[in-house]
């Protein structure tokens, strides 16, 4: 049987036991962690700058929506990454994760280079659920050689938090700010922006190889499905059709430095979030139960030192 063979009959096997509605003979990992989901609210009075109204996004979008597809997978914890520029929604959400437990971090926005970061990244870091910020790579390219820019990172790294990292044409720029502070935990959103797993481009594999180099560079599994080259909704649920991205990570970051997230509600221009579960299920799966429990929970711990909840 090849590798491809086995990941199409792992999947066949998850997909039996989870969507299927079987009980699934063991749990995949002891903890799952989704660090990857976007809540949202339209309909308060100020609306939400994201996503724009008309799109099958455009709806509230809360944790009770996410548990209802994530708790038949074992899953009921979350890292909340920020949908909104607007600075009162880090505060929303924060406000959010003291009713909603299963909130165990949330990655906010602000801009690094701006006059009051200082100030309110030291206000927002004194929530314990409130582990980073997260960039976009069109700004990173931007401001990386901006001496506001670099002091605003080092004060995350100071403070202990994380960069998070989101569209980059090539992450060798991550890998450049890496090297420049060499203290920050970086997170690379999506893959590194791979783009469909059957045309993978050489800029990428040698961006992210120049990335896995730093230790304190970790790489979030998420986004493969919508960013398949697919109509909506219709992306491969056969985790083969994944596998030049997934080796690709695997031999670059290893076990210690992949996370889980699904991209949720995103994730769903792509698949269903069952699909998108069990196509890094089926993979991860294969490498063993310790990849299991790096991948599903071990490794965010160290990237974004998310707290526990009671």
């Amino acid at each position: 049987m090849n590798r491809r063979e086995v990941c199409q009959w792992s999947l066949a096997a998850i997909l039996a036991a989870r969507i299927g509605r079987a009980a699934p003979t063991a749990p995949i990992a002891s903890r799952i962690i989704d660090t990857h989901t976007h809540f949202y609210d339209p309909t308060r009075p100020q609306g939400v700058p994201w996503p724009p109204a008309g799109s099958p996004l455009h709806r509230r979008v809360g944790p009770d929506d996410w548990l209802s597809l994530a708790r038949p997978h074992g899953i009921r914890e979350t890292v909340v990454v920020e949908a909104s520029s607007w600075l009162a929604d880090n505060d929303w959400i924060l406000a959010l994760a003291e009713k909603e437990k299963c909130i165990v971090g949330f990655i906010g926005h602000l801009q690094p280079a701006e006059a009051a970061f200082s100030r309110e990244l030291k206000r927002l870091a004194a929530n314990p659920i409130f582990r980073g910020i997260r960039v976009s790579g069109r700004d990173l390219v931007d401001r990386i050689a901006s001496p506001e820019f670099l002091a605003g990172v080092k004060l995350l790294a100071d403070q202990g938090l994380a960069l998070e990292v989101n569209g980059v044409s090539d992450p060798a720029i991550i890998a450049g700010l890496a090297e420049r502070v060499p203290a920050l935990r970086i997170v690379i959103d999506h893959c590194g922006n791979c783009g469909d797993a059957q045309k993978l481009k050489q800029v990428w594999k040698e961006g992210m190889n120049a990335c896995a180099r730093h230790p304190q560079v970790w790489c979030k599994v998420s986004a493969l499905a919508e960013m398949t080259d697919t109509p909506p909704g219709q992306a491969p649920a056969d985790p083969g059709y994944y596998l030049p991205v997934l080796d690709h990570l695997w031999s670059a970051f290893g076990a210690d430095r992949l996370i889980y997230g699904s991209n949720w509600p995103v994730s769903e221009k792509g698949a269903h979030y069952d699909v998108i579960f069990t196509i890094v299920g089926a993979y991860f799966a294969q490498r063993g139960a310790a990849a299991c429990e790096n991948y599903f929970w071990k490794n965010s711990l160290q990237a974004y030192q998310w707290i526990e909840r009671k």
